[in-house]
């Protein structure tokens, strides 16, 4: 009688509660071959990829995006690309929002502080309205006063002054006017206005923060200088035009009567000659606008940009006066001031005018040059 080896059954984890004859596993026996070993081995890789965290295919599909990003020519990324993987497949942030001088994208130095901001600004400013109101009202005053004092004797008609014929007619008048502003109300005005462009920004610690905006040195200048011209030519033109309206209103549209001689020359004549004596105003005035826009460059002090562009006016009439200079007194700013009396004689000399149109535009064009080469080199602190 043979002796049979007999195995026990091994209970097989697929079945419940390990039964061998569950039918999932009929023989009793653990799968093995091609497909059991198959599972095994799934199963295993599942488990090691669930403890490492799946890593390694993870790092295998970044490899292979990387080589399908990076062209075979060695260029640049194609558009599917990852973008920060440059030409040289190393990994770089690139802002694409850079423009190629490397100023951000829509970034355009002439849009930046606009003319129009800048008038806005200023016009709403307190000493805008004070100036152009204590303007506009000067001839009114002289208007009451020409009316509230009696008429004086008038001297020969040689000797006759603009003061003399002021109350003829409105053309009179308004020389009148500009004669007595111009030399010192008119000054203060152009000061006031191109003096206190820049420094006044620097006084309120705003012209770093207006520099970083960023506005570009030159076209912070320029904006400034053009606003402020704007002004100061308006300041000027405001005392004749509303001496004509207040003098035609009080003495009526009558000929002119020329200062020295007293000759008569009809109102249509005359107003042309007024307009050029206007003009020339406005030239002399810019030697006074060029100086106080220089100081207002340099110095963070508005008062001191408007009272050092005064005083050059107030220091060169006195050195004027001083018969003993000869020739020299010539290329003071202030001694063709009043070249424009000679338009309002029979016949015009234009000399004077010309010499004095010409040194102020001189002085007026190196002083604002030298301002933006001062501007270009100075630290901004405040």
């Amino acid at each position: 009688m043979s002796q049979e080896h007999v195995t026990a059954p091994r209970p097989s984890g697929d079945g419940p509660d390990g039964d061998p004859c569950d039918p999932r596993n009929g023989d009793g026996r653990t799968p093995s071959g091609p497909a059991g070993g198959d599972a095994t081995a799934g199963a295993a890789h599942a488990t090691e990829n669930a403890e490492t965290g799946a890593a390694v295919p993870a790092v295998a599909g970044a490899a292979r995006a990387t080589r399908a990003a990076r062209p075979a020519n060695g260029g640049a990324p194609s558009a599917g690309g990852d973008p920060a993987i440059d030409a040289n497949g190393d990994a770089r942030r690139r802002d694409d929002s850079a423009a190629g001088d490397g100023s951000a994208a829509g970034y355009r130095p002439r849009r930046t502080l606009p003319l129009w901001v800048e008038f806005v600004r200023q016009a709403r400013r307190r000493r805008t309205m004070v100036v152009f109101g204590l303007l506009a009202a000067l001839p009114w005053i002289l208007v009451a006063a020409f009316t509230l004092i009696p008429s004086q004797a008038r001297p020969a008609a040689s000797a006759l002054r603009t003061v003399d014929l002021a109350t003829d007619s409105a053309i009179n008048f308004a020389i009148f006017v500009l004669w007595t502003s111009a030399s010192f109300l008119l000054v203060v005005a152009v000061a006031v206005f191109c003096g206190d462009s820049v420094a006044s920004e620097a006084n309120w610690s705003s012209l770093r923060y207006l520099l970083a905006a960023p506005v570009p040195r030159d076209r912070l200048l320029r904006q400034k200088l053009t606003v402020a011209l704007a002004y100061a030519a308006a300041a000027v033109v405001t005392v004749p035009v509303m001496a004509l309206i207040a003098g035609t209103l009080a003495f009526g549209w009558n000929d002119v009567r020329l200062p020295g001689t007293g000759e008569s020359v009809a109102a249509g004549e005359a107003l042309p000659r007024f307009a050029i004596v206007v003009g020339y105003t406005l030239l002399n005035q810019l030697v006074v606008a060029a100086l106080a826009f220089l100081l207002s460059a340099t110095t963070d002090s508005p008062l001191g940009a408007v009272g050092g562009a005064v005083g050059l006016v107030i220091v060169s009439n006195i050195v004027q006066a001083v018969e003993d200079l000869g020739e020299l007194r010539q290329f003071l700013p202030t001694y063709w001031n009043t070249a424009w009396l000679d338009v309002l004689a029979i016949e015009v000399d234009w000399g004077g005018m010309a010499r004095g149109a010409a040194l102020s535009v001189t002085y007026g064009v190196l002083l604002m040059a030298l301002a933006f080469r001062r501007f270009r080199r100075k630290d901004i602190v405040s």
